[in-house]
Protein backbone atom coordinates (compact mmCIF):
# COMPACT_ATOMS: atom_id res chain seq x y z
CA UNK A 1 0.00 0.00 0.00
CA UNK A 2 1.26 3.49 -0.80
CA UNK A 3 1.84 6.49 1.89
CA UNK A 4 1.28 8.68 -1.40
CA UNK A 5 -2.19 10.99 -1.25
CA UNK A 6 -4.16 11.01 -3.63
CA UNK A 7 -5.00 14.68 -5.72
CA UNK A 8 -8.01 16.70 -4.04
CA UNK A 9 -10.00 15.69 -6.86
CA UNK A 10 -9.56 13.13 -10.39
CA UNK A 11 -10.62 16.11 -12.29
CA UNK A 12 -7.97 16.27 -14.88
CA UNK A 13 -9.67 19.11 -16.85
CA UNK A 14 -11.23 17.01 -19.90
CA UNK A 15 -15.01 17.65 -18.61
CA UNK A 16 -17.29 15.75 -21.57
CA UNK A 17 -19.75 13.42 -20.72
CA UNK A 18 -20.26 10.49 -22.62
CA UNK A 19 -23.48 9.76 -23.59
CA UNK A 20 -23.85 5.92 -23.69
CA UNK A 21 -21.83 5.53 -20.45
CA UNK A 22 -23.22 8.64 -18.49
CA UNK A 23 -19.01 8.90 -17.81
CA UNK A 24 -16.81 12.07 -17.76
CA UNK A 25 -14.22 11.27 -20.52
CA UNK A 26 -11.51 13.23 -18.31
CA UNK A 27 -12.44 11.62 -15.08
CA UNK A 28 -14.25 8.56 -15.72
CA UNK A 29 -16.92 9.65 -12.90
CA UNK A 30 -20.75 9.91 -13.01
CA UNK A 31 -22.37 13.64 -12.94
CA UNK A 32 -23.78 12.70 -9.32
CA UNK A 33 -20.07 12.00 -8.22
CA UNK A 34 -18.95 14.70 -9.38
CA UNK A 35 -21.25 16.80 -7.94
CA UNK A 36 -21.43 15.51 -4.70
CA UNK A 37 -17.21 15.14 -4.20
CA UNK A 38 -16.77 17.94 -2.41
CA UNK A 39 -18.99 16.63 -0.04
CA UNK A 40 -18.24 13.07 0.40
CA UNK A 41 -16.25 11.79 2.91
CA UNK A 42 -12.94 9.90 2.34
CA UNK A 43 -14.79 6.53 2.99
CA UNK A 44 -17.32 7.50 0.53
CA UNK A 45 -14.92 8.65 -1.99
CA UNK A 46 -12.37 5.46 -1.41
CA UNK A 47 -14.60 2.93 -4.02
CA UNK A 48 -14.94 5.37 -6.66
CA UNK A 49 -11.48 6.16 -6.57
CA UNK A 50 -10.67 2.11 -6.28
CA UNK A 51 -13.12 1.96 -9.74
CA UNK A 52 -11.29 5.05 -11.30
CA UNK A 53 -7.70 3.40 -11.07
CA UNK A 54 -9.05 -0.07 -12.10
CA UNK A 55 -10.67 1.26 -14.95
CA UNK A 56 -7.39 3.42 -15.87
CA UNK A 57 -8.63 6.57 -15.56
CA UNK A 58 -6.24 7.53 -12.39
CA UNK A 59 -2.89 6.14 -11.62
CA UNK A 60 -2.39 4.56 -8.34
CA UNK A 61 0.21 6.60 -6.28
CA UNK A 62 3.11 4.77 -5.91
Amino acid sequence: MSSTPRPISPCVQVCRIEPDSSLCHGCGRTLEEIACWGRLTEAEKAPVWKRLEREGYVKVPN
